[in-house]
């Protein structure tokens, strides 16, 4: 609703300026240039998080001062807060990232974002950088027209760069001209009474133009033509700062409890910084000349003591939170406190880490253990086992002949329930994905969605035996019986094995583990066929049992090699330079064989 409020009124002021001054049009054209770069310049970083960013991001937020630092040296090249929040939460919503980590970030953005206040300040009003911007918007065109991703991604800085300048141009050169139209200065209002109000309009400034680096130059840009008072310069800065948050708020709203979380951290860290800003803003202004004096900026330079005021009062909210970080994490997870959500219904499959390929693939993985866990439940039904038997250390053997007839269990209902949603929402998710095939985590998107296929498949296995399983555990025939009750708890502690594999911590985890597994399938054939010989020779068994017997064993092999290799893609993740290794190492079908062979000639001998 305030959206179709919000565009119509924005429209009508700007058909209005555009009627009463020409001189309006050019520093409306030079906001939108400049807004316009800023998405240039995010389409530009985007084409580099195939992998680079992520690693970066994951290696360098360990610590806090990390986390830090990696907020400030990341907005200070990519000159957007904004960008650097979006990408923070769709971390946070991936799981690739702590929320005590994802505050950090936040908090160094805040302070890395004042680099793009001393550039303007200091070089972009000082310099006729138009002459910069079309060099850059030719070379950054032509770039943008080849077919390599990465040409592409350099061609969109350098483009966005280019309108960034030519942007800051118009704005300065529109106020230079507006001022002899009209002299917005007269129109200063001092004391706190100004301070509130120009912070109000620095407020909405940026939640309108969704980009607190593009009030700002337009604040430089005005106080350099004496168009506002220096004073009132600060305070639009101090709303520009507090506006910023709404994006980080826009960019929660398809985000799960952990993006919302961050979201409330950035809104109150810049609230808390506002409000000291605008408490102290007397003794503040007093220790911008002093610095200024001490750095050599004159008196008289107000658009570099504006950026020495933006830098000293990020500093200073950030040292007056950083002992707070425990406390303010601890209040937000008491405040978005997640919902308990359907097992059908996906957790991490959200809008908002869909554009960054890590965090999609972290994201499917998520999704998938989720499928995974659910599936163990239909299993455990299936089996007739309970869940806490199954993956503890009980004995089930002991436990299947005290079972002399197996409950009823709908595989079908269990399925559809829990499992079947998820598995479709994980395969729309991934059809979305917009990121390049010869990206690695292409390479690991399809494995993963092999996994869940691998499951599903097992699943309809479960179906096949879940008949012959419920006749034969309850037949009076011997044989039958310990035949189904074997296949049954054999499948069930694969089950187990599979799980205590996924505990380990993924140091340990590894595809060695699990070729013991390929061996025992074998093992476990070959006992087979050689019981199902001996006892059809003896007619223990009829013809028609052996013959069902030997189709159940077969998907039986199915499911055990269906959650095997479920297990090589899920607990242990494809298409890093680790696990490619590991592969390379990992025993084929034929040394299998060739190891049986040996094992079964020492047991001979």
């Amino acid at each position: 609703m305030l959206r179709k409020i919000l565009l119509p009124t924005i429209f009508i002021i700007l058909g209005w300026g555009f009627w009463a001054s020409p001189d309006f049009k050019t520093i409306a054209a030079g906001v939108s240039i400049f807004l316009f770069g800023m998405l240039s310049l995010e389409d530009g970083f985007k084409a580099f998080t195939g992998g680079t960013l992520e690693k970066i991001l994951q290696q360098s937020t360990n610590k806090l001062w990390k986390s830090i630092s990696f907020g400030v040296v990341s907005t200070s090249i990519m000159q957007s807060s904004s960008l650097v929040s979006v990408i923070t939460i769709s971390f946070l919503s991936a799981g690739l990232l702590g929320l005590y980590e994802g505050v950090g970030i936040i908090f160094g953005a805040n302070l890395g974002t004042t680099t793009g206040a001393w550039l303007v300040a200091g070089f972009g009003l000082k310099v006729k950088i138009s002459a910069y911007a079309m060099p850059m918007l030719v070379f950054g065109i032509l770039l943008i027209f080849q077919k390599s991703n990465t040409l592409k991604g350099f061609g969109y800085i350098l483009s966005g760069l280019g309108f960034l300048f030519l942007g800051i141009h118009y704005m300065k050169e529109g106020f230079e001209t507006f001022k002899d139209t009209i002299d917005l200065a007269q129109f200063a209002v001092a004391g706190y009474p100004g301070l509130f109000l120009f912070c109000a309009i620095g407020i909405a400034a940026t939640v309108i133009m969704q980009s607190s680096h593009a009030t700002l130059v337009l604040t430089i840009t005005a106080l350099a033509a004496g168009q506002i008072s220096y004073e009132n310069a600060l305070a639009l800065a101090i709303g520009a700062n507090v506006g910023t948050t709404i994006t980080a708020i826009i960019g929660s709203m398809s985000a799960n409890e952990q993006g919302k979380r961050l979201a409330g951290a950035h809104l109150i860290f810049n609230m808390v910084t506002g409000l000291l800003a605008i408490a102290f803003i007397y003794q503040m202004m007093s220790a911008v000349d002093w610095i200024s004096a001490e750095v050599g900026i004159a008196s008289d330079d107000y658009t570099l003591k504006l950026a020495v005021f933006h830098t000293l009062f990020n500093l200073l909210g950030v040292l007056v939170m950083i002992p707070f970080i425990r406390m303010l994490v601890n209040f937000l997870e008491g405040l978005f406190i997640p919902k308990k959500a359907q097992r059908s219904q996906p957790l991490y499959l959200i809008d908002s880490v869909i554009d960054y390929p890590d965090t999609a693939t972290e994201a499917v993985r998520n999704e998938t253990l989720r499928v995974w866990d659910n599936s163990i439940n239909l299993f455990s039904g299936a089996f007739a086992f309970k869940r806490s038997d199954l993956l503890s250390e009980n004995d089930l053997y002991k436990i299947a002949e005290t079972q002399h007839k197996l409950p009823s269990y709908d595989i079908d209902a269990a399925y559809t329930r829990n499992i079947k949603s998820l598995y479709g929402a994980i395969v729309a998710f991934i059809s979305k994905a917009g990121f390049s095939w010869e990206m690695e985590q292409s390479g690991q998107i399809h494995w993963l969605r092999k996994a869940n296929q691998n499951i599903a498949d097992a699943i309809k296995d479960t179906k096949h035996l879940q008949k012959n399983l419920n006749i034969y555990t309850n037949s009076s025939n011997p044989k039958m019986h310990e035949a189904y009750t074997k296949i049954r708890v054999e499948l069930a502690l694969l089950i187990r094995e599979l799980e205590s594999i996924r505990l380990e911590s993924e140091e340990k985890g590894s595809l060695f583990s699990l070729d013991h597994l390929w061996l025992l399938q074998d093992e476990h054939i070959s006992n087979m066929n050689e019981w199902l010989a001996n006892s059809i020779r003896e007619e223990l068994i009829t013809p028609e049992m052996a013959t069902s017997l030997m189709n159940d064993v077969s998907y039986a092999t199915s499911f055990f090699k269906n959650l095997v290799q479920m297990g090589e893609t899920l607990f242990v993740k494809r298409g890093s330079n680790l696990s490619d290794a590991e592969r390379a190492l990992q025993l084929d079908d034929n040394e299998l064989d060739e190891i049986k062979e040996q094992t079964e000639n020492e047991e001979n001998n």
